[in-house]
């Protein structure tokens, strides 16, 4: 909500999700972060049902050390992140198979990039998932 806008969204059903709970996993994270010197660049919430994504739109800076986090809640079995440039080609992708990813990057240049985060599998599909993003520097 700080810095983040978003560009794009696909409705979320009704929500049962637990957006509060995602962010208290996420601020955890950003507060590890802290102590090797990163910063919060950006962070904000949201519902997702399963197979849906938001996208945000962020400029980075070159030069700096970006970390993108995000946390489902509970119902949240795979969330994944995936980090595009301005012109829409895919630089990195989340891996994991958890609702905890994080991905690393150092741009070349100054520019406008594009982060999305995907509800990729629920625990119950029928349900929505709160789901928390930050963007960090260095």
């Amino acid at each position: 909500m700080l810095s983040l806008l978003s560009v794009a969204l696909l409705a979320a059903a009704p929500a049962l999700a637990d957006e509060e709970s995602a962010e208290t996993a996420l601020r955890t994270k950003i507060w590890d972060g802290y102590t090797s010197g990163f910063q919060v660049r950006s962070q904000t919430n949201t519902t997702l049902s399963g197979g849906a994504h938001r996208v945000y739109m962020v400029t980075l800076f070159a030069g700096n050390e970006y970390r993108f986090l995000a946390c489902g809640d509970e119902n949240a079995s795979n969330i994944d992140l995936v980090l595009y440039d301005a012109l829409g080609n895919v630089l990195l992708t989340d891996t994991s198979n958890d609702r905890e990813p994080k991905l690393s990057y150092i741009p070349t240049v100054t520019d406008t990039f594009y982060m999305s985060v995907h509800a990729s599998r629920l625990n119950d599909p029928t349900q929505t998932a709160g789901v928390s993003t930050a963007v960090t520097y260095k």
